[in-house]
């Protein structure tokens, strides 16, 4: 049995290799109620379409609104966003609600492979090693964080502006 936490302490994100489509889940919806609970400033979302991720459950656009505030900002990155919109319409209008914090970008001249399946923040990483088994490395180090930011960064330069908040017909 895990000890309990007080209300004022934080509660720790999973470190280390996790396996499986279900801990992979599970740690993007802990991950962003941590943001919102812990009121993180800077989030990247990456990875090639988003397709398996919980971004639609309602729980985790409540992390969301949760999370959005003065001083916040999201970057969400992809090869492409057509099945975010399909899959994910709770987020589609959470971004649509919340456009001034959030920046996308798709990159589509990069592979899918290429396209790093991550979360990033200033004090925590989780990134998919594997997006077929489902293999996870969640960290607090340093260099790890320095890394993956620095790979996202490059991804995010060979990007271009992409899911709008919304779409202008003529």
């Amino acid at each position: 049995m895990e000890p309990e936490q007080g209300a004022n302490e934080p509660v720790a994100l999973p470190v280390g290799r996790l396996q499986g489509r279900q801990a992979f889940v599970d740690l993007v919806r802990q991950a962003l109620a941590c943001a919102a609970r812990e009121r993180w400033a800077h989030i990247v979302l990456s990875d090639p379409d988003f397709a398996d991720w919980p971004l639609g459950e309602r729980a985790v656009v409540e992390s969301l609104q949760a999370w959005a505030g003065r001083g916040r900002h999201i970057r969400f990155m992809a090869r492409d966003f057509g099945r975010l919109r399909e899959e994910h319409p709770r987020l589609v209008q959470w971004r649509t609600t919340w456009a001034h914090l959030v920046e996308a970008h798709a990159c589509r001249a990069l592979s899918g492979v290429d396209v790093p399946s991550a979360i990033w923040s200033p004090g925590w990483t989780m990134e998919r090693l594997d997006i077929d088994r489902c293999t996870v490395v969640a960290s607090t180090e340093s260099e790890r964080r320095t890394q993956l930011h620095e790979r996202l960064q490059a991804c995010w330069q060979q990007g271009s502006p992409s899911f709008a908040a919304t779409t202008l017909g003529l």
